[in-house]
């Protein structure tokens, strides 16, 4: 398959998809996203794979693997609920994660969901929406009435924390009750990614927030905190040994030292 088909899509947009790619071929034992393997022979995602690294592709999936737990315990909990997909991108998570009863909403700015929806076309378990995460009319397409898990997976770090706790008040408002599940990093961690993407050029993807403490966050955004967590525990469990050496180190810094760790709130 050519990138040809999909005349505007931009290589940044494929990199996760590639990092899906990557892990399903090569630690099946531990990720494998069989829709993400149907485009493996996508121009970008090979070129994209051709030159990443083990340990940027393993904290992309280890980040997917520990969401895919929360969604599915929240699934087997309501049964007929909702997945709210924020920044969405080429996530394929709703072919992952799924069981009847269950629909995803899958929120990004129109120019994205249009690029979705050329590479992956339209589930029926699914709603596109082409919309900006921070225009709350896109809530006005979610159906409010099942529960409700939003995730928000890569998305906070490029927003200042007063844009963050505004969207944390507008979900609040919108929907009580639901679930909100973020990844963020510590601030040497943030100063880290700033620093990279000074280097590489690319200002119009700095990034800003962080969370040092995710109880003081939480008390602050007035949410109640259900859990904190690192990326790497299970990957390192089940497949550590099959990494490299520098993949492993990097690994148990990032959670010895909370550099990168995931969040679930309850919306009150």
């Amino acid at each position: 398959m050519s990138t040809k088909s999909f005349d505007g899509v931009a290589d940044t947009l494929f990199i996760p998809l590639a990092a899906r790619v990557a892990a399903s071929t090569k630690f099946p034992e531990y990720f494998c996203d069989k829709k993400s393997l149907e485009l493996a022979d996508i121009d970008a995602v090979k070129r994209i794979n051709a030159k990443s690294n083990e340990y940027t592709m393993l904290a992309s999936i280890s980040r997917y693997y520990c969401i895919d737990r929360f969604a599915t315990t929240f699934i087997q909990k309501n049964k007929e609920c909702g997945i709210v997909c924020l920044g969405v991108g080429l996530e394929t998570m709703n072919y992952r994660v799924t069981s009847a009863g269950v629909h995803y909403y899958q929120v990004d700015f129109p120019s994205v969901i249009e690029n979705r929806s050329k590479v992956l076309g339209e589930a029926e378990n699914e709603t596109l929406i082409g919309c900006d995460i921070t225009d709350i009319r896109w809530t006005e397409q979610v159906d409010k009435t099942k529960p409700l898990m939003l995730i928000a997976s890569g998305v906070f770090q490029y927003f200042k924390e007063e844009a963050v706790l505004k969207f944390i008040s507008d979900m609040k408002r919108t929907f009580p009750g639901a679930e909100l599940v973020f990844d963020a990093t510590n601030e040497v961690g943030i100063r880290y990614a700033q620093k990279y993407v000074k280097k590489t050029g690319n200002t119009s993807a700095m990034m800003y927030f962080f969370i040092n403490d995710a109880a003081a966050f939480a008390e602050q955004a007035g949410v109640r905190l259900l859990e904190s967590r690192g990326f790497y525990a299970e990957t390192r469990k089940i497949i550590g040994k099959k990494t490299g050496l520098y993949t492993r180190i990097a690994m148990k810094v990032a959670d010895d030292k909370k550099r990168t760790i995931l969040i679930k709130v309850k919306l009150i």
